[in-house]
C-alpha cells in the first residue's frame, strides 16, 4: 500500500485504532490471568515430592542460593537421598569435598531459570511450594502477556481473553506452571519478546505515518531513533536463551521478522527504496537490541559462576594469578571452554529413554511424558481396591489438535493474502518446532513433548486468529457473526471440558485406578506411566 490520501484515514490502516476501552482492555486479560493462576497455584505443593526433574533444577537453585553456582548434591544425577532428604526438610543435601573442583556441577542448562526458581525458594523456603512458586507465577504471567499481545494483533479485547483462557486451559502449560522445570521460564521471555516486538511494530508505523503526513518521505524514509521496545524484545529473548539455549533459535527468527517489518512499514508510506532505507536506518540498530544486548543479557546471567571459585571449568587460580586483565581474559578463556563442553553434551545426547518420541508426533500428543506416578496407595485413598496419583505431562488434546487445523488455516491465509498476523505466527511455530526435526535426523537426540511448549503459545494465537475469521468482521451480517461466536464459543467450552476431565492426572490427585485409566486417551499415554 502507498502512503496516499488523507492523513487520518491512512494512520488507520496502518495502526487500526483498538476496539472498546483501554480499561477493558486490562481488566479482561488480567480477569483471564487471575482464572489462570489459580489454577496454577491451588495446592501446588501437592504432591509433596521431588517431581520428574526436579530432581535437578530445585537442588541447583537451592545450590545457587548458597553458593552462586551449582555444586554437586550427595548422590548421582538421579539423587534419591538428597530428594528423600529435601522431602523431610533436611537441607544437608550437598556434597563434602576437600578441593573446590571436587565439589563442582557440569550443568547442560544456563543459570537464569535456576536464579528464577531460587527466587520462590528464598522467599517461602526449601519446600515444593517454595520452588514452585516462580514457575506458577511465570506461568501465570505468561497467560497475561499472551491475552494482551494477542489483543493488539487482533484489535479486539475479546480474541485477547479468548487467547489468555486457551492458553490457561492447556495442560502442558498447567502441568510446567507447577512443576520446577526449566521450559515455562523460556515460553515466558519468548512470548514476552515477541510481545515486546508486536508493540514496536505499532509504534515504528505510527511514526513513519506521522512523517508521511508532513510530506513525501524520499528514497529511504527517515530515521525513527531510539527504539525501547525493540531492545526490552531483545532483553527478552536474550533472557530466553539464558533459560535454555533452544532461545536462539526464536531470537534469530524473531530478529528478521522486525527488520521484515520495518522495511513493510516503510513500504507502505512511501519510501521508494524501503529495503534499502531498512537496512541504512533499521539494521544497526537491530543487530544492537537483537544480537549485542541478548548477548550481554545471557553472558550477565553468568555472574555468580565468573565470582566464584567453586564453578565447573572454573580455573580461579590461573585467573587469579595476575592482574585484572588476566583475570578477564582467563575467566572468559575457562567460559567459553565450558560452552564448549555444554554444546558437546547436547550435540551427543541419544540415551534412550522411556518417554522420548520424534518432534514430528508431538502435535498429535503422542507420547507425553509421566511426571509422577505414586505406587502402593492403599484402598482406603480413595474407595476402591486400586487407587492412582498421577502427573501427566500432556497438552489438552481438544486445544491443540485444534491448533492444528488452525494451523493450517494460516498458512492458507498467509498464502492468499499475506496477513501479517499469520506470518509472524507461522514463523514462530517453525522457529520453535522444525529445527528439532534437523536433531532428530542428524544427531538422533533424545527428545520430548515438552520441547514444544514455548510453540503452544504461539499454537494458541493461531487458534484465535482462527476464531477471529469465524467469527467475521464488524460490517458482516449479525447473523453470521452470531453464528461465528458460538462456534468460537463451542470451541472455547468444549476444551474448558476436556481439561477438566484431565485435571486429575495433571494435579496428582488421588483418584480410583479406573477413572486413571479412563483418562488416558491414547494406550501410549497409559505406558508412560510406571507401573
Amino acid at each position: 500500500m502507498r502512503f496516499v490520501g488523507n492523513w487520518g484515514v491512512s494512520r488507520q490502516r496502518l495502526v487500526p485504532p483498538m476496539q472498546g476501552s483501554p480499561l477493558a482492555g486490562w481488566l479482561g486479560p488480567l480477569l483471564v490471568a487471575v482464572f489462570g493462576g489459580v489454577l496454577r497455584f491451588w495446592n501446588l505443593a501437592h504432591p509433596k515430592a521431588v517431581v520428574f526433574d526436579e530432581t535437578y533444577y530445585a537442588k541447583d537453585a537451592y545450590s545457587l542460593l548458597r553458593f552462586g553456582v551449582e555444586r554437586a548434591t550427595l548422590g548421582d544425577a538421579k539423587d534419591p537421598v538428597a530428594d528423600r532428604k529435601l522431602i523431610a526438610g533436611d537441607l544437608d543435601i550437598f556434597r563434602q569435598c576437600g578441593e573446590p573442583a571436587d565439589c563442582a556441577s557440569f550443568v547442560a542448562h544456563p543459570p537464569l531459570g535456576k536464579w528464577m526458581i531460587a527466587a520462590g525458594e528464598w522467599l517461602f523456603g526449601m519446600n515444593p511450594f517454595g520452588w514452585r512458586f516462580a514457575a506458577a507465577l511465570t506461568g501465570t504471567l505468561t497467560i497475561l502477556v499472551l491475552a494482551r499481545a494477542a489483543r493488539r494483533m487482533t484489535r479486539s479485547t475479546l480474541l485477547g481473553c479468548l487467547a489468555g483462557l486457551l492458553l490457561a486451559l492447556d495442560g502442558l502449560h498447567l502441568v510446567f506452571s507447577r512443576t520446577a522445570l526449566l521450559d515455562v521460564f523460556l515460553t515466558f521471555w519468548v512470548l514476552a519478546g515477541f510481545a515486546c516486538l508486536v508493540v514496536d511494530r505499532d509504534r515504528t508505523r505510527g511514526l513513519l505515518a506521522g512523517h508521511a503526513g508532513r510530506g513525501p518521505l524520499g528514497e529511504l524514509g527517515p530515521r525513527l531513533g531510539a527504539r525501547p521496545w525493540r531492545l526490552a524484545a531483545g532483553a527478552c529473548l536474550g533472557a530466553a536463551c539464558a533459560v535454555k539455549w533452544s532461545g536462539i533459535f526464536f531470537l534469530i527468527a524473531f530478529a528478521v521478522l522486525s527488520l521484515v517489518w520495518d522495511a513493510g512499514a516503510r513500504r507502505a508510506t512511501g519510501a521508494r527504496r524501503a529495503y534499502r532505507g531498512t537496512l541504512a536506518h533499521d539494521l544497526p540498530g537491530g543487530l544492537a537490541a537483537m544480537g549485542l544486548l541478548p548477548a550481554a543479557v545471557f553472558l550477565a546471567s553468568w555472574t555468580g559462576w565468573f565470582a566464584s571459585p567453586l564453578g565447573w571449568g572454573r580455573d580461579w587460580e590461573g585467573a587469579t594469578s595476575s592482574g585484572a586483565v588476566h583475570f578477564v581474559v582467563a575467566s572468559l578463556r575457562s567460559w567459553f571452554g565450558y560452552q564448549s563442553q555444554v554444546l558437546g553434551f547436547h550435540s551427543g545426547l541419544d540415551d534412550y529413554h522411556p518417554y522420548m518420541s520424534e518432534p514430528w508426533s508431538w502435535p498429535l500428543l503422542l507420547r507425553p511424558v509421566s511426571f509422577h506416578y505414586l505406587p502402593g496407595l492403599p484402598p482406603s485413598a480413595c474407595g476402591a481396591s486400586a487407587c492412582s496419583q498421577a502427573v501427566l505431562g500432556v497438552g489438552t488434546p481438544a486445544l491443540w489438535y485444534g491448533a492444528i487445523l488452525a494451523v493450517l488455516a494460516l498458512v492458507v491465509r498467509y498464502a492468499a493474502v499475506r496477513d501479517w498476523r499469520a506470518g509472524a505466527v507461522l514463523l514462530a511455530v517453525a522457529a520453535g518446532w522444525l529445527p528439532w526435526f534437523y536433531y532428530a535426523v542428524a544427531d538422533n537426540r533424545t527428545m520430548y513433548l515438552f520441547y514444544l511448549l514455548p510453540v503452544v503459545p504461539f499454537m494458541v494465537l493461531a487458534a484465535t486468529l482462527a476464531a477471529g475469521l469465524v467469527i467475521g468482521r464488524e460490517s458482516d451480517p449479525p447473523a453470521r457473526r452470531a453464528v461465528g461466536a458460538a462456534v468460537a464459543g463451542a470451541f472455547a467450552l468444549v476444551v474448558l471440558i476436556n481439561l477438566w476431565w484431565l485435571h486429575p492426572v495433571l494435579t496428582a490427585e488421588t483418584i480410583t485406578h479406573a477413572e486413571w485409566w479412563a483418562r488416558m486417551l491414547m494406550r501410549s499415554w497409559a505406558t508412560s506411566a510406571p507401573r
